[in-house]
C-alpha cells in the first residue's frame, strides 16, 4: 500500500507542476486569443495560489511537502527513492533532474513573477456577485 501511496504521490507533484506551468501557457495565449475563460477568478486565483506555495517553499529554504510525503511512503514500503514501479520512474524522470540547487530557486522565483505579472497585466474578472454588490455601491442609495 506504501508504495501505491509513494507513486500516487508523485503523480500529483506531477499534476500540481502540469497545473502550473499549462495553466501559464493557457493563460497567456487566452490572453492573446481573447479567450474568456483564461479570465475567470477562481482559476486564477488558484492558479496564483498554487505557485506562491511553491515560492514560499523555495523563498523559506523548507523541502517541498510533496517529496518528503513520497520519501516516507517509500520507506515504509521498503522501495528505494528512484522507485520500483514503471510509473513513479516515469514520473521522476519528468520531474527530478539534475541541477544545481540555484537553478531551481531561480526557475521557482521566475515562474511566480511570471505568473503574478500575468495576474495583474491580465486581470481576472471577479465573480458576479462581486461585481453586482459592486456596482450596488457605486450607485448610491436609491
Amino acid at each position: 500500500m506504501y508504495g501505491f501511496l509513494a507513486d500516487l504521490t508523485v503523480a500529483v507533484h506531477v499534476a500540481y507542476v502540469g497545473f502550473v506551468v499549462i495553466g501559464e501557457l493557457l493563460i497567456l495565449a487566452g490572453w492573446a486569443l481573447g479567450w474568456r475563460w483564461v479570465r475567470n477568478f477562481w482559476f486564477r486565483s488558484i492558479h496564483l495560489l498554487a505557485i506562491g506555495a511553491v515560492v514560499v517553499v523555495e523563498l523559506a529554504d523548507v523541502r517541498c511537502p510533496l517529496t518528503i510525503w513520497e520519501e516516507a511512503f517509500r520507506t515504509q514500503a521498503g522501495q528505494p527513492m528512484s522507485g520500483e514501479t514503471f510509473m513513479a520512474r516515469l514520473m521522476h524522470a519528468i520531474l527530478f533532474y539534475e541541477a544545481p540547487p540555484w537553478v531551481f530557486t531561480a526557475g521557482h522565483l521566475a515562474a511566480g513573477a511570471l505568473v503574478l505579472a500575468t495576474f495583474i497585466f491580465c486581470l481576472p474578472r471577479l465573480p458576479r456577485a462581486i461585481r453586482r454588490e459592486r456596482r450596488a455601491e457605486t450607485a448610491g442609495p436609491g
